[in-house]
């Protein structure tokens, strides 16, 4: 079955708001006036350690580096950025009040292959982190692989077959020709192999998807990406939410039509980020000692370089998010990368300057932050959570929450 980029999105929603959400490895039962993910928190506190969440720091301040889009290239054979990141790890190592790490996913640039041997080079520059990293896949490690300029190939009209990117020898350049659902099943071997820990030299425990689902949605257990933790009196939650392609929707290797297989993997993924993120809220919202929600993915989904109609496969996230921040009522930041330029602002008010790419929004306790990243030196955020604090609500704090930059 093929589809066209509307169908798609009426598709999604269909699929996104018809069923009810669950959680925790159990289908959930529906009852009056009880949510389906209620339910399956309550069946959590009985009994299912599979969806316990981890929590740590209790109520003492928390300091993370937060970084992303690196390390970034300008061709297949530049190195720069990646040689340089053995030092940019030593700095941060060296930061005495950094105990977390977090990536906000690409791993290389749109101009470099998509290879196994780059992949598991990254992570074996991770493990030289002396604390736990956290991190969400971005486009450019598994969606955007099919592109001829990572490597991939592009659809010839007159063949009416993919013509390859091939090296010297006539192979593929690309791991599996660029295929991206196969990339990120790469991305999850190297980098997820171990679901319900972080990478860097001190793992850390967190909540995966791949563990805590709804049995009715068992395409939900793939989502080994997908985790939750809450550290420092604040429920932190990742989304693989791929940005550069608005949402994964241009179509692979420049086809004529949206495959089954591309379709199937936008319709799966978005469904279950959403679920996950009803999960979250519902966690954050259990009890009164949660402070506020940090929400991590790639996708700018207010990046006006190519239009709102470009971002408009987003508008799911977006209304959700919306949705739930306001009915949670305390701060909610968000971390994105994907457009590389520094931003810090609240896109989901209707004053932001950006607001008429996702318009009629108007949320007071979102704040969103997008992490700089592909140029030199190499930087990262300096960002703390202070439990006891309630910052007002400026450019470099909000709440418990408060940031600075720091380049290396």
């Amino acid at each position: 079955m093929r589809f066209s980029n509307l169908d798609l999105v009426v598709l999604g929603y269909s699929v996104l708001t018809g069923a009810a959400l669950g959680a925790c490895g159990v289908a959930a039962p529906e009852t009056d006036g009880t949510s389906a993910v209620q339910s399956a928190l309550e069946n959590d506190e009985a009994d299912d350690e599979r969806c316990e969440l981890p929590e740590s720091e209790g109520g003492r301040q928390l300091t993370a580096a937060v970084y992303g889009d690196a390390p970034y290239g300008t061709s297949p054979t530049d190195t720069a950025q990646f040689d340089a990141t053995p030092a940019f790890i030593n700095a941060v190592n060296a930061d005495s009040a950094v105990s977390l790490v977090l990536h906000v996913g690409d791993i290389h640039s749109g101009k470099q292959y998509c290879t196994e041997a780059y992949d598991r080079g990254v992570f074996q520059l991770w493990q030289s982190f002396a604390d736990p990293l956290v991190y969400t896949p971005g486009d450019n490690e598994w969606t955007d692989c099919h592109k001829s300029a990572e490597g991939g190939g592009a659809y010839n009209a007159a063949t009416g077959s993919i013509k390859y990117v091939l090296d010297a020898n006539g192979n593929p350049v690309d791991y599996a020709q660029g295929n991206p659902k196969a990339n990120l099943e790469l991305v999850r071997t190297i980098f997820f192999s171990r679901p319900g820990f972080s990478l860097g030299g001190h793992p850390k425990h967190v909540l995966s998807q791949a563990q805590c689902y709804d049995t009715s949605f068992p395409a939900d257990a793939k989502f080994v990406e997908n985790v939750m933790w809450r550290q420092a009196g604040v429920l932190f939650v990742t989304l693989n939410v791929p940005g550069g392609s608005n949402n994964d929707t241009d179509i692979w290797y420049g086809s004529p039509t949206l495959s089954a297989e591309q379709s199937q993997e936008i319709a799966e993924r978005t469904a279950a980020d959403l679920r996950w993120l009803d999960v979250a809220f519902e966690r954050a919202s259990h009890g009164n000692s949660t402070k506020g929600v940090v929400l991590i993915l790639q996708a700018d989904m207010w990046d006006p370089e190519k239009g709102a109609a470009h971002q408009a496969a987003y508008e799911p996230y977006v209304q959700s998010i919306a949705a739930k921040t306001l009915a949670y009522g305390k701060p909610v930041l968000m971390f994105n990368g994907d457009s590389h330029v520094y931003q810090s602002s609240n896109p989901l008010s209707s004053s932001d300057p950006l607001a008429y790419m996702h318009p009629g929004y108007d949320v007071p306790n979102f704040h969103r932050i997008v992490v700089h990243g592909s140029t030199l030196p190499l930087e990262y955020l300096r960002f703390t959570v202070n439990p006891k604090a309630n910052n007002p609500h400026t450019g470099d704090a909000f709440g418990p929450f408060s940031w600075v930059r720091e380049m290396h």
